[in-house]
């Protein structure tokens, strides 16, 4: 394994739910992804050798261990890496699987489905934070998401949530965090998934034609606010490598 920033394994729950756009930028980093799909019999390795884990999002829920295989071992590789301070990033499901792997609660949101773009609501930690401090100023992020973190493992730290009070990013360990937002999406990503949802869109009166196109033209904006969020965990990643190394 090499890689110029270090080498991240991806963690990829399904066909529609790829890294895209965050996996571009981490490799304009210098970062090498080994993108893992246990959905399509992969592997899914030990982290040894690794500098990075990225888990992303899926359709399924993060206690739905019986009913998809890889996900219990996934949550013990995200245990594995807190162990190891390895930097770990969890993307909407990849988010919960972390909550639910060091004893939080994910459980479908009150409030409904969260869709479209929405202002994340940084609190005082984000300004600190190894990671988030990169983009903790006024920003929207894309969220398309049915469960939510309930409550947060003893020890995690809030760094965003919406005005409900809803969890969207924390720093679960040094090393370890989440977004429940998706950074990584563009309309092409986010097609499959409307096509998914289209009946109860219809049902609830969701334009998603108005959605995407919203999306669409925020592209530049969205663009230039998360690739900082990618460059600042291949930054985390290349600190590993250099531990790791020397």
């Amino acid at each position: 394994m090499s890689g110029g920033a270090g080498t991240i394994l991806v963690v990829q729950h399904e066909d529609d739910c790829p890294p895209a756009l965050f996996g571009g930028w981490l490799s304009e980093s210098g970062c090498r992804l080994d993108v893992c799909r246990p959905y399509a019999d992969d592997d899914l390795p030990v982290l040894d050798g690794y500098d990075g884990l990225l888990v992303l999002g899926g359709p399924m829920g993060a206690d739905d261990d019986s009913e998809h295989h890889w996900l219990g071992p996934t949550k013990d590789r995200i245990r594995a890496a807190v162990e190891t301070r390895l930097p770990t990033l969890g993307i909407c499901l990849g988010h919960q699987l972390i909550a639910s792997a060091l004893g939080g609660e994910v459980t479908r949101n009150p409030h409904g489905q969260q869709l479209g773009l929405l202002d994340i609501g940084w609190t005082g930690a984000a300004r600190d934070d190894a990671l988030f401090a990169a983009v903790a100023t006024p920003r929207r992020g894309v969220q398309w998401n049915d469960d939510v973190v309930a409550r947060l493992p003893e020890g995690a730290t809030l760094i965003a949530g919406t005005a409900r009070g809803e969890i969207q990013a924390a720093r679960f360990a040094p090393r370890t965090w989440g977004v429940q937002l998706h950074p990584e999406v563009d309309t092409a990503v986010l097609r499959p998934w409307a096509a998914s949802d289209k009946g109860s869109h219809e049902a609830a009166g969701i334009d998603q034609e108005s959605l995407l196109g919203a999306i669409d033209a925020a592209r530049e904006e969205l663009d230039a606010a998360w690739r900082p969020l990618a460059a600042s965990f291949a930054e985390q990643v290349a600190f590993y490598r250099a531990g790791r190394r020397g």
